[in-house]
């Protein structure tokens, strides 16, 4: 399998295996489809490590020859196939983290701005959105989510030229939350995972979905999405767990419900 999910834990793995660049075309994004959905349903699962099988590269985008074979209905069945597996992601209540540690360039880089944050390792692979030099655009989502990321001048300077930047230069520009050295990235990523899935995973879940449903919206239409995740929250164990440990002075004890 070129897409495959595992659970280790109450963190899950999506890793991406396809030799030698992990280059996508439909049959690799039904298998990243199924694998979301996997990560989905599995309710041991609280966390999700979008991570590649290859140190070299994280994912080089979709694969040209594919592009070349098909017809335009046939390339934009693919497009709209990423689309709307990219698109669930931001619908689950679990944090998905892309663990990058090799070159993310076009439809790669696409998927891990769908995720909720991006961890990566220092190194000399690049990220990029080179579409531009094929004659296209940033297909998967880029011209979108990375604006909503970096803000509209910058993402526009990296389409616009199809430049490739440093993990570094990444983290400068807000692509990547952070930056870890190379031998460290995969059990820093994990690390972090841990903690959210040893913690409050219901208020968790609640506040990504609320900020993905509200963002775009009117101040008004946001806060009154806040008010009706809070006054969810306040039904929940958890919550009366870690309202009783703050009074009681000790650590919390979440369970997710």
């Amino acid at each position: 399998m070129a897409v495959a999910f595992a659970a280790d834990g109450a963190v899950g793995y999506i890793t991406l295996d396809k030799p030698p660049a992990n280059s996508y075309d439909r049959a690799f994004m039904e298998e990243f489809s199924s694998a979301v959905d996997a990560a989905t349903a599995d309710s041991s699962v609280k966390a999700v490590i979008l991570r590649s099988a290859s140190k070299r590269f994280f994912c080089a985008g979709a694969d040209i020859k594919a592009f070349l074979a098909n017809d335009t209905d046939g390339n934009m069945a693919m497009i709209e196939l990423g689309h709307d597996v990219l698109a669930r992601i931001s619908t689950i209540p679990k944090v998905f983290i892309a663990q990058i540690e090799g070159h993310a360039l076009g439809g790669g880089l696409e998927i891990s701005l769908a995720c909720d944050l991006r961890f990566g390792a220092r190194g000399r692979y690049k990220l990029g959105v080179p579409e531009v030099t094929l004659g296209l655009l940033p297909g998967n989502g880029g011209t979108q989510r990375l604006a909503r990321l970096i803000g509209t001048a910058s993402a526009l300077d990296l389409m616009v030229t199809g430049r490739q930047v440093s993990p570094g230069e990444a983290h400068g520009l807000g692509i990547l939350n952070r930056l870890f050295a190379a031998d460290e990235a995969a059990e820093r990523t994990r690390a972090y995972a841990d903690a959210l899935a040893a913690g409050a995973t219901a208020a968790i879940g609640e506040i990504k979905l609320a900020t993905y449903e509200g963002v775009d919206q009117p101040l008004a239409e946001g806060l009154a999405r806040e008010r009706a995740g809070i006054a969810k929250l306040f039904e929940t164990a958890d919550a009366r767990e870690g309202l009783g440990a703050f009074a009681e002075k000790r650590k919390p004890e979440f369970t997710g419900a």
